[in-house]
């Protein structure tokens, strides 16, 4: 996949036994469908190289590895173009995390988003005291839709990945690594050289006995993560066509503050929820002092 420019906006170059890709769609990477697929097919060309032992992804950007998803793109999208874009994320996102090789995050500027997504997918993150990451899109009036929800809390628990989410605020490296899923804050200038030194490393292993760790460890934590990234993509879609999503993704368009929001509609809006209709909650039914289990709710 290239550019208007005919650029790749992938690059790949090998260093030894690592192959590092680089994001180049100026000038922050934003997300984009040709970037997502660009960057599925440099990793399927990794797996399929034998001298390939370890993946080091990184940017070209000078202020950023991935400011997010493309807004442009999903702005006008409902719940079913939503769910095959979301879907799309989900897929290299989960492609990194299954491939039988190590793979390295170098993050420098701002991680953002898909951006921060794709570093969490990661086994290692290595970040420039700079970096910054963060998963706004609540302030899109959407959620994390590309692993975020479910591999942001398996990495650095509920309590925390509750702040990062819900506020949609930025994180520092530093704040990061003490969050425990960036591995190293290195020195800008050596940030790339420190990542492919600790790549060598790795690519010393047997393969095959590494593969075998990899995919134990994630056979450890995150044993439903197929379920739960269906979950997840789920909700994400169906907050597509709500106020929320169009309010918000037209707000960062036009580069002014989100407008402040009651729930006047929030009966009709969330249909289809899992809060929708009161789910799980006794009501009481009009005209009668009985009380019944709402449609949808569980049973014991």
């Amino acid at each position: 996949m290239t550019d208007s420019t005919d650029r790749p906006l992938v690059r790949s170059e090998r260093h030894g036994r690592t192959l590092v890709l680089t994001l180049d769609r100026p000038p922050v990477n934003v997300l984009s469908r040709g970037v997502l697929d660009a960057l599925m097919a440099r990793l399927d060309e990794a797996e399929l190289d034998p001298e390939v032992r370890v993946v080091v992804l990184a940017s070209a950007a000078e202020k950023a590895f991935a400011a997010g998803a493309d807004i442009k793109e999903m702005a006008r999208m409902g719940p079913d173009e939503a769910r095959v874009h979301g879907g799309r994320g989900q897929a290299v996102t989960r492609r990194i995390e299954r491939l039988p090789l190590p793979v390295i995050a170098a993050v420098h500027g701002v991680c953002l988003g898909g951006g921060c997504e794709i570093a969490l997918a990661c086994d290692f993150v290595f970040a420039s005291p700079e970096a910054q990451f963060g998963q706004p899109e609540i302030n899109l009036g959407v959620t994390p839709g590309w692993g975020g929800s479910q591999r942001l809390p398996r990495r650095i628990g509920a309590a925390r990945a509750r702040r990062w989410i819900y506020t949609g605020r930025s994180v520092s490296a530093a704040e990061a690594q003490a969050d425990g899923w960036v591995d190293r804050v290195v020195p800008r200038t050596d940030l790339l050289s420190a990542a492919l030194a600790f790549a060598d490393e790795l690519a010393a292993k047997p393969p095959l006995a590494l593969a075998a760790a990899k995919y134990e460890i994630l056979r450890a934590v995150d044993p439903t993560i197929a379920e739960d990234l269906d979950y997840e993509l789920g909700l994400w879609a169906r907050l597509f066509g709500t106020r929320d999503q169009r309010e918000g993704m037209q707000a960062f368009l036009e580069k002014r503050a989100l407008p402040g929001r009651d729930r006047s509609d929030w009966e009709t809006e969330s249909r289809g929820f899992p809060w929708g209709d009161n789910a799980g909650r006794e009501r009481t039914l009009p005209g009668s002092g009985k009380r019944k289990r709402d449609e949808g709710s569980s049973r014991d």
